[in-house]
């Protein structure tokens, strides 16, 4: 039996893949959808087609032989964006990584070289080429050439022999060629015969065979052409266009003599993949539900190799976080993460590997004394939950289940007919075609409308009514199915609900909550706000808040050491209305809502990276030109904040990542981005990262420092929630005044004086029989 060998058109499923997944980026904001797709692909060919070896064909930058004898040959098509480019050049990374054997010849198109490798081989070997474009079919040849390729997006594939190119178009492979001579083809600038398209092109083909057959017909028996019932508008065209009918053959033929030398080797690709250095590849990109796929498919091969990994034990935990202290873009890292990032099969090997790397990085501090105590405070963290009122949840089911009507009723009035509001293609019908709202998303849907997601509808709230009726309808729709109907079918044994807080489960330091997320309930909103009374204090016991107050902008006075911010939180001012005062040059007792609301604006969009347009957009101003004037003023009054915001930026581009004040550090592989965008996100997020690392350090040293306090305490008192700044506690009545105090301390005393240069870290105490009165 033959060895099949499968020929990759790399560029043509790269390119497919590009448009395919717009917007598709990785952790760090990198365009990664094309490599994603060609990941996708060839997981499907491994699967599918077991191939004994792989290879692969690029085109190259410069000019082909048929640019030579056509200038405009392929005119038509628009210079490929930069981030489409940039994911070419690391496709052949990946590629390498996967011991993919890369050919191309200059001159050459990757056609041309897929067809002379083809050609070379097919005598010998099964040959299937994986491609995107419908041309290789030109190729097929019985049952020695196939053609596997894609019919819609990058799922949905199909392998072509002679008999489905048949079925496809009426005739042969050996036709196609023919075809595309007649009826052109205007992504390539193929002219063809001006004015004969698919179905003139076929008859002609099904009725007088190649091209040259057509004009020898044409030519000598022009009455065969009547006979067929060939039409003489189609004659007259074939006459006229046949200088060009002959050069477009000419264009689309696959040149099957490119300059490839290639030797197979007796080992089969698969035998010959160091699958560890595969898989570092593919983690690295962000693909972290391929890599799984990707492994799967080696299974015999590293049957046994690596040891099953029990995630609850604590030599896993602390790998897993001293992992994630490491690669911060590696959220909540499994065995896997942790085998591939080393390079082994074990933890026993791992370990030694990561604690080198560790001490490197000089994460030493971050893990011993922030992180790895925090792991038995967070099990227990989970292993308590919190209590519901099921009670009271039925109730607001009830009454947010009317609102949810009345409020789809209020959009069908508003819009003038009934429409599924939870269809995005027809929300956007109703909102951009029927109603002929202006949109400035450049954001498209799958059919070419601006898209309807809550950040693009927020931008246009002003524009229609409809808009702000569909955010307070999906409002009640998500608290209703992620909340209020939803939270008591996860109740525990314990009659409890426990919500999985995640030490490593995010990028900056902070915790994250999954099943469900109860740091997402919303604050801000009254809907919101009543969802929150649900959880409650068990009988004898109140639920008591300590919320680091401010405490990212104190971090920020700290961090920069600005003099001005520091003395305003020293004297315990009201900090919006102090910068406002410095800002609108006013003393404080004329700051009034309007002003202190825009220094608020200001003060968080600086901890956020806000440029001048964001600030604009969040002022509420109509002019740039202020939103700038505003921005250059608190600069030019607060300068120290100005210059430790550059320096960050600069660091983070000469270094590649940030610190906090505790040396936790954030990579940024988007801050030496060619692409000013990826450059521009990575910048602001920069900017946040050691505000925001230091107040996660902050609040994870606190909690395992209260932990201790409580432990004399046992039932009487347990840690229940944690939502970003805030700690939330369940007290024994008879104890909550004298723990209350201790844990306020505590917390307000974590940074010695030297580390906060006399700022003060000020907790808000505050308690209720359940979470929505606090």
């Amino acid at each position: 039996m033959k060895q099949r060998i499968v020929l990759l058109d790399a560029h043509s499923i790269i390119h497919r893949a590009y448009h395919a997944l717009p917007g598709f980026t990785d952790s760090k904001g990198r365009p990664t959808g094309a490599l994603f797709g060609l990941l996708s692909m060839l997981i499907s060919i491994i699967k599918e087609l077991n191939p004994d070896h792989i290879f692969a064909a690029y085109d190259l930058p410069q000019k082909t032989k048929r640019h030579e004898i056509f200038e405009e040959y392929k005119a038509g098509r628009k210079k490929a964006d930069e981030d489409l480019i940039e994911q070419i050049k690391k496709s052949r990374e990946l590629l390498e990584s996967l011991n993919i054997e890369i050919f191309d010849a200059p001159g050459y198109e990757a056609d041309d070289v897929l067809g002379s490798l083809a050609e070379k081989l097919k005598k010998d070997y099964d040959i299937i080429i994986a491609s995107g474009d419908l041309d290789m079919l030109q190729l097929v040849d019985d049952k020695k050439v196939r053609v596997f390729t894609l019919k819609r997006g990058i799922k949905d594939t199909i392998l072509y022999d002679e008999k489905a190119v048949k079925a496809r178009f009426g005739f042969g492979p050996e036709y196609v060629v023919d075809y595309k001579a007649l009826r052109g083809d205007p992504s390539d600038n193929i002219p063809g015969v001006r004015g004969i398209g698919e179905k003139t092109a076929t008859e002609l083909i099904l009725n007088f065979g190649h091209l040259e057959d057509i004009y020898k017909t044409l030519k000598k028996n022009k009455e065969e052409f009547e006979k067929k019932a060939i039409k003489p508008r189609v004659i007259k065209l074939l006459e006229e266009g046949e200088e060009e009918a002959f050069f477009s053959k000419a264009l689309a033929q696959i040149d099957l003599n490119a300059p490839v030398e290639i030797k197979i080797n007796k080992e089969k690709w698969k035998d010959q993949l160091d699958l560890s250095k595969a898989l570092q590849m593919i983690y690295s990109l962000d693909f972290r539900t391929l890599a799984p796929r990707f492994e799967a498919l080696f299974e015999k091969k590293e049957k046994n190799k690596e040891e099953q990994v029990d995630e609850n034990s604590m030599e896993f935990k602390e790998l897993s976080v001293a992992l994630w202290l490491i690669r911060s873009d590696i959220i909540d890292p499994k065995a896997a993460d942790i085998f591939a990032f080393a390079g082994v099969h074990s933890l026993k090997e791992a370990r030694p590997i990561i604690m080198k790397v560790l001490k490197e990085r000089k994460l030493e501090f971050v893990f011993e004394k922030i992180e790895k105590p925090l792991i038995p405070v967070i099990d227990k963290l989970n292993r308590t939950g919190i209590k519901l009122d099921i009670n009271y949840l039925k109730k607001l089911s009830k009454d947010y289940h009317k609102k949810l009507e009345k409020q789809r009723k209020k959009i069908y009035s508003l819009s003038g007919e009934e429409f599924n509001i939870n269809s995005p293609l027809q929300l956007a019908e109703i909102l951009f075609v029927k109603m002929a709202i202006k949109s400035p998303s450049k954001k498209k849907t799958a059919s070419g409308l601006p898209s309807t997601q809550e950040s693009e509808l927020l931008k246009i709230k002003d524009e229609n009514p409809i808009v702000e009726e569909i955010l307070k309808y999906r409002e009640l729709q998500k608290l209703l199915s992620t909340y209020i109907d939803n939270l008591p079918k996860m109740l525990a044994d314990d009659k409890r609900l426990h919500t999985r807080f995640v030490q490593a489960g995010t990028s900056t330091g902070r915790l994250a909550s999954q099943n469900p997320n109860l740091q997402n309930i919303p604050i801000r909103s009254e809907l919101g706000r009543a969802v929150r009374k649900a959880f409650v204090a068990e009988k004898g016991y109140k639920l008591y808040s300590f919320d680091y107050s401010q405490i990212e902008l104190r971090i920020a006075a700290i961090l920069s050491g600005d003099k001005k911010l520091i003395q305003s939180f020293k004297e315990g001012k009201d900090i919006h209305r102090s910068v406002a005062a410095e800002v609108f040059e006013v003393p404080e007792e004329e700051v009034d809502k309007e002003m202190r609301r825009k220094a608020k604006v200001i003060n968080f969009g600086i901890l956020y990276g806000m440029g001048v347009n964001a600030l604009k957009q969040n002022l509420k101003t109509t002019s740039l030109k202020e939103a700038k004037d505003f921005l250059n003023k608190y600069f030019e009054k607060y300068p120290a904040l100005a210059d430790w915001i550059d320096k960050t930026k600069a660091d983070a581009a000469r270094k590649g990542y940030t610190e906090t004040l505790f040396g936790r550090r954030r990579y940024f592989e988007g801050i030496s981005s060619d692409l000013q965008y990826i450059r521009a996100a990575a910048e602001r997020m920069a900017i946040n990262a050691p505000i925001q690392g230091t107040q996660a350090d902050i609040i994870k040293m606190a909690m395992h420092r209260i932990d201790k306090i409580l432990s004399p305490y046992k039932d009487k008192a347990r840690l229940v929630l944690q939502i970003h700044d805030e700690l939330i506690y369940e007290l024994h009545e008879t104890v909550a005044d004298e723990l209350s105090k201790k844990i306020k301390k505590e917390m307000e005393t974590i940074l010695s004086e030297k580390e906060r240069k006399s700022v003060p870290i000020v907790v808000d105490l505050s308690f209720g029989r359940n979470w929505g009165e606090l």
